[in-house]
């Protein structure tokens, strides 16, 4: 396996150099270039720029500039996702994001890592691992998601963290590193729908 892409995308270490990265790299220069310094009405075009830029995304999608990433083609992004002001996504290796995820202001998604060894790390390689997160996951502001972690479906994550490993379905997590807090449980459930009932929400919209 010689290709640097092809290495790159395998986990396997790889030079960042080759015409293939160079080609996906100055691809993504210049559509994130364009969606950043897209005006605040241009709504359509923003959508249009993401559809060249994004591997997939779904429907009903809204990410606020700036946004950047290493080449957007390895992003691959669910429905009614929402990313609010500088998100950061290092795909390297593939970022799989499901069905109704929100990110807070500057949460960072990493794929990309290095060698601990020095002198190999001084050579100037380094490899990836992916990363998906499941559906219907809130990730609090500040929070940095680190190469090869799973998240599953149902999420809350606190601002700040910094998630190193894999997090189960189902739970509130916080801290640095991230560790669950407690489960959601029928409580929670109950507690919210009565709020929004009161809101005059409709649950089944």
């Amino acid at each position: 396996m010689k290709n640097q892409k092809d290495r790159m995308l395998a986990g396997k270490l790889y030079k960042a150099e080759g015409a293939d990265l160079k080609l996906d790299y100055d691809r993504n220069r210049r559509l994130t270039y364009e969606f950043n310094e897209s005006r605040h009405n241009e709504m359509e075009r923003r959508k249009q720029l993401l559809k060249q830029l994004l591997g997939k995304i779904g429907e009903n999608y809204y990410i606020e500039p700036p946004f950047r990433c290493d080449y957007g083609s390895n992003i691959y992004i669910g429905d009614d996702f929402y990313a609010n002001y500088d998100c950061i996504i290092i795909d390297v290796c593939d970022v799989t994001i499901g069905n109704n995820v929100y990110l807070a202001p500057r949460v960072q998604i990493y794929t990309a890592s290095h060698p601990i060894d020095a002198a190999v790390r001084n050579m100037n390689v380094e490899y990836g691992k992916p990363v998906t997160i499941g559906n219907s996951v809130w990730v609090g502001g500040n929070t940095v998601i680190n190469p090869g972690v799973t998240i599953g479906d149902n999420v809350v994550i606190g601002s700040g963290s910094v998630v190193t490993k894999d997090i189960p379905s189902n739970v509130v997590v916080a801290g640095n590193p991230c560790r669950v807090l407690r489960e959601i449980t029928d409580e929670d459930k109950i507690y919210w729908e009565k709020e929004a009932s009161e809101y005059h929400l409709d649950m089944n919209q």
